[in-house]
Order: C-alpha cells, then structure tokens, then sequence
C-alpha cells in the first residue's frame, strides 16, 4: 500500500506505508520514546504482577479501523449510526465471554477493572451502603475501601484478612464481621493473595447475611479460563476482572454476572459510569477471549503457574519468606524484611539488575505502604515469553542475590542475557 503525504500542505514521493513510519515522520519525539521502551524491555526481566504481553493478533485489532468509531450504547440500541460492524464485533465479545465463563451475563465495555468494580457498586450498591472487602494491607485493591479512592469515600467498608499463623483468608473472621456489620455486598478477592479462594464459603456467608457477593478477580481470571484456578461464576452475582493480565488482551475490564442481574450491570457501565465504549479494545478483547480457550493458552497458563512455584521456591531457598510458604497462582508475594531491606529498597536494587518487580505491604506489616516490607511478583509475562521452570528459579536465584548483597556486572549480565534469549516470543 502507498500514500502521499499531505500533512500540513506537503507532498512528498508515495513510499510503502508503516504505522511506525507515519509515527517516526509525524512525531519524532515519541517514535524515540517508543524504542527506548523497547530497549527497556529488551534488557530487563518484566516481572510486575499486573502486566503481560499483548499477542500479536490483539495488538492487530486494536490498531485496526474500529479505533476511529463512536459506538455509544449497546448493539441494536447505538446512539450514532454506521454499527453494524461495532455491534457484531461487541456481540462476539459477549458471546465467547460467556461461554469461556459459563456466564449468563457479560459486559465488555469496561475501560478497566477498576471502572467495572465502579460499575459493579453502581448497579448493586447506594452510598453509604456497608461493604465488607479483603483489608488493603492484606491484599486488598485500592477499589475495595482506599479512602483516596471513589469506593472508601462513597461506601462504609469494613475490612477482613488473612489469619497470623498460615496467612490464608480468615473465613471465620469473614462470617464474625458479616455478621456484626450486615453488609449490602461482600467483596472476595484481592490483588496480592497467592493461594485459591474458597468461593463457595464466601457465598454461604453472603446468603446468610443477605448480601451480594462480588468477586474480584482481576488477577486470576486467565487462570480461571485456562481451568487452572476455580472457577467464581457459579457463586458470584458480579465478577469483576481485567482483560489485561493474564489473559493477554487490550488494558480493560470485564464484568460477568447473573441473568437477574445483566439490565443493572449494562446500565450501571453505559450511561451511568462510561460514554461510549473503545471499540478496538472491544475487538481486542475478542481475540483474546477466543485465544484463552486455546491448547496454547492452557499450556501458557501451566507455565506461569509452575514458573511461579519454581521462582517461590528459589526466594525461599535464598533467605526470603513466600507468604503462605508458596502459591497456586502466577502471583508470588514475598516477605524481604529478614534481609533488613524495606519493599521499597528492594524494588529498587532490583530494578537496577533489570529486575522489574513492585514493593508490596504484608499482612501485619509494621511499616508503612511506601516502604513497607515485601515485594510482589508474577510471571505472566516472562512465561508468554517463553520461560519455564528452569529459568524462573535462576531468575528467583538471581533476586535473593540482589537482596542479600546488591547487584554486580555478573547478575546485570546474566539478566540481560535471559532477557535478550527471550526477547522475541510473544
């Protein structure tokens, strides 16, 4: 394909056109940006437990011509004409949702999963309402009760954690603070918690006390598509989840929910919460929706698991402290006090390895959440880059180095070349 540029009055000879080369001619500045990200990326171990590498086919949908259209509403109800192809795009969406799910209901429009959380509360709740939700320090996300957020300034939150001795959710104190608070909603779920809830306690406990029960699970939800997590359809009436992560989609939400409760939810995200809805990102997310239910995908969410055992247990054998002595999930958390470092000191010794990680409270943690004394880490990204077992227990080798005495050429070196050796999967 050819094109001659316009911009600005200017003609110049047709040349094959590149969404990289437009960028470069348009905007030099941010074509530099762009590669120093790449270099960035290119040299260092992604480990952050809230990102993930787009696929290939997800990127190709959110660059595609559904970027440019203003779909405002829902298929057969759009505000703006031209949707045809918008509403079969977002009806696909919805379909291959519900089916990866087992849902009755889902709602792709969500920016984010924090706006379908806001959404969620939108449909079910009216301020003031009482909230019972994982405690922040425990595990809980800024949309469960932080009062710099919407939800700790519009709701009464109360919160509950995991018990001193073994680190699991207290369900006992769950059931005691239902039943002392009575609250509209119970909120399961967090962003930091390794291990598999018990979905079905947290649903007996909110029948009892004749409340809601939302899952959050913005960090497991790919696990759940894969059948590697159980599955919170079946007893939640919302679940709230992110399309990023683990399932490798566009950044956004997703929200599944009870037929009884679908009108609530729809009008709870448009008109109430959002405009109209980023039909790339619609697109994206059914790429991805469809990729989750792969051989491949399973296959991928099998090594981010056993990645994350594999990492968990090189941390321990190294002088550091897995929360729950390990995890069922992608996620590993981390408690680096014994190495008398701050989460916050850590971070950065390991960012200077090209160690990306994130600093993270603890449960009980007598420091405050700008230090605090752990650090967080997945591996969905390095696992859809291609690492294994092998690889993760170097790289978790290589972090209790950095913590115990800081970095050298030696560890910077080792991480560029596993970063480099991997670089090109997706």
């Amino acid at each position: 394909m050819t094109v001659t540029d316009t911009v600005h009055g200017s003609t110049e000879t047709p040349a094959p056109w590149t969404a990289s080369a437009a960028l470069r001619q348009a905007d030099p500045l941010v074509a530099d940006l762009l590669a120093a990200e790449r270099e960035r990326r290119a040299d260092s171990l992604q480990l952050l437990a809230g990102e993930n590498l787009t696929s290939p086919a997800v990127l190709a949908a959110l660059g595609g011509p559904l970027i440019d259209k203003y779909a405002e509403g829902y298929p057969g109800h759009r505000h703006h004409t031209g949707c045809a192809p918008a509403d079969t795009v977002e009806l696909l969406a919805v379909d291959r949702a519900r089916a990866l799910f087992g849902a009755p209901h889902a709602n792709v429009q969500p920016r984010s999963a924090t706006s379908a959380m806001l959404a969620a509360y939108a449909a079910l709740l009216r301020p003031g309402d009482a909230v019972l939700s994982m405690s922040l320090q425990h595990g809980g996300h800024l949309s469960c009760g932080s009062r710099a957020n919407f939800s700790g300034r519009w709701f009464d939150f109360v919160g509950y954690g995991v018990r001193a001795g073994d680190e699991l959710v207290d369900l006992d104190q769950v059931r005691d603070l239902a039943r002392t608070h009575r609250p509209k909603a119970i909120i399961a779920g967090g962003i930091s918690h390794p291990r598999h809830l018990d979905w079905a306690a947290f649903r007996e406990i909110a029948d009892e006390v004749g409340a809601y029960l939302i899952a959050s699970a913005a960090q497991t939800i790919g696990l759940v598509a894969a059948g590697a997590a159980p599955s919170p359809v079946p007893y939640a009436d919302v679940t709230v989840a992110a399309t990023h992560k683990l399932l490798r989609g566009p950044r956004g939400g997703l929200l599944l929910c009870t037929a009884e409760l679908a009108d609530r939810i729809d009008r709870a995200v448009f008109p109430f919460t959002q405009g109209g809805a980023a039909m790339n990102e619609v697109a994206g997310k059914a790429v991805a929706l469809l990729e989750a239910g792969t051989p491949q995908y399973a296959s991928y969410i099998g090594r981010a698991v056993a990645g994350a055992r594999a990492l968990a247990g090189a941390l321990a054998a190294g002088g550091a402290r897995p929360l729950t002595g390990g995890t069922d999930t992608h996620l590993v958390t981390v408690d680096i006090s014994g190495f008398g470092l701050s989460g916050a000191e850590a971070e950065r010794r390991c960012a200077g390895a090209g160690l990306m990680l994130g600093k993270c409270a603890l449960p009980f943690d007598p420091a405050p959440p700008s230090e605090a004394s752990g650090i967080r880490l997945g591996t969905g990204t390095v696992a859809a880059q291609g690492m294994g077992e092998t690889e993760l227990a170097e790289v978790g080798t290589l972090i209790a180095q950095v913590l115990d005495s800081g970095t050298d050429a030696r560890i910077r070196g080792r991480v560029q070349a596993l970063a480099r050796a991997f670089a090109g999967h997706r």
